[in-house]
């Protein structure tokens, strides 16, 4: 099974998935046990109420506190392009950053317009109340007193048909390690998407990618989102976030899941400012040149494919041109590398019999991991971590 095979089928589900028990079960749910793997993050559910669940996200494990900040960006210069008719392209992208500790106040996870059409988008999940959703705890704090100094940039583009709050944990995580990321919202391509007038905007490309090269446009249009929104933070005199002052535009780096993770290769291709990418599951549907990718250091990190590995994997192993790691989560799903099995498990939810990794080891392994990265290819901090598999972490198998 390739692992497009794999996207196409868990990544459309997962939506129907998250939250799929009737209300009898979700009320019954007793408080998520500890995970199983030693040292992994802690998750807690409780059911206040019969028809709400209460999620509380993995602490993250930096420093730092983390403010949050959502921004509306316009592209005057480029119609939308799954939609022209709407006019300029337009993005949700909110910001996280180093914060000072007890500024701000509680962000919210989701907008309940947005957690309604997550919900509405399969029939199973259309009776699940939205606080299921917009009830969960964050870690971060809106209007947050922003640290002093510069930090390098990263930016998170969510998997196909996922909203960004689907990375809430590791754009988290990123910003107590003083980070600075930006987590996009690409219109149109996701179950829902808010913008200040009010309007919620669904999923118009849902089901209508069905060819490898229209797999491979929306990935060339996801890396023009990319591009934009660097744009719009770096630009001088006046860019578009109050706080543009704190990124390093010496230090910009880009993850993604699923399509998001794709993406990073034609970002890395075309945009000079991007020095570092890592592809969490992502099918390559555009291919890594011959000629690679101007020497940039590249993370892949994957789920455990039944059969041979994914070609498309294999292929741009041998074109990738610098520093190079490709790692598999044994245990893990194509979902493990969000926030969703961590509603799997405060539910009591199986994910298969393939899947023996807890949704709180999931967030822990990709957090550590996507962090050890940047901090060695953004800020130069040595990370053994990558020098091949540990007894700490047994699930994490390297390829040569």
């Amino acid at each position: 099974m390739t692992r497009r095979t794999s996207r196409l089928r868990t990544t459309a589900a997962a939506t129907a998935l998250l939250l799929a028990l009737p209300l009898s079960v979700a009320a019954a749910a007793p408080a998520l046990a500890a995970p199983t793997a030693p040292g992994a993050a802690t998750t807690t559910a409780a059911a206040t109420a019969p028809s709400a669940l209460h999620l509380e996200l993995p602490r993250p494990t930096g420093p730092y506190a983390v403010g949050q900040e959502v921004l509306h960006l316009v592209d005057q210069n480029r119609p939308d392009p799954w939609v022209p008719s709407a006019g300029p392209r337009q993005l949700m992208v909110t910001m996280y950053y180093p914060a000072h500790a007890g500024t701000g106040s509680p962000a919210p996870y989701m907008t309940a317009a947005a957690a309604r059409m997550l919900l509405d988008s399969a029939p199973a999940t259309s009776s699940i109340p939205t606080e299921s959703v917009t009830n969960t705890r964050t870690w971060s704090s809106t209007d947050a007193r922003p640290q002093g100094g510069h930090y390098p940039l990263v930016v998170l583009s969510p998997g196909f048909s996922m909203p960004r709050t689907s990375l809430t944990s590791l754009a988290e995580d990123l910003g107590s390690r003083g980070y600075v990321v930006a987590l996009v919202d690409h219109t149109y391509e996701n179950t829902g998407t808010t913008f200040p007038d009010g309007q919620t905007l669904p999923c118009v490309m849902c089901h209508k990618l069905t060819t490898p090269e229209a797999w491979k446009g929306l990935d060339e249009s996801r890396a023009k989102d990319v591009s934009f929104v660097i744009d719009q933070l770096t630009q001088r005199p006046h860019p578009a976030w109050r706080y543009a002052r704190m990124i390093d535009r010496d230090r910009i780096g880009m993850a993604g899941h699923s399509a998001g993770g794709a993406a990073t290769v034609p970002a890395l291709v075309t945009d000079d400012r991007i020095q570092a990418g890592v592809d969490l599951d992502g099918s390559m549907d555009y291919p890594v040149p011959e000629s690679g990718v101007g020497g940039k250091p590249y993370l892949m990190i994957g789920h455990h494919l039944p059969g041979p590995d994914d070609p498309g994997w294999s292929t741009a192993w041998a074109r990738l041109d610098g520093w190079k790691r490709w790692l598999t989560f044994d245990g893990s799903n194509h979902g493990s590398f969000t926030d969703f099995p961590l509603f799997y498990d405060a539910l009591g939810m199986p994910q298969g019999p393939d899947t023996t990794m807890s949704g709180g080891r999931a967030v822990q392994l990709t957090r550590q991991y996507v962090g050890a990265f940047f901090d060695l290819q953004l800020k130069d901090i040595d990370q053994p971590l990558f020098d091949g598999p540990t007894a700490a972490d047994p699930e994490v198998k390297f390829h040569s």
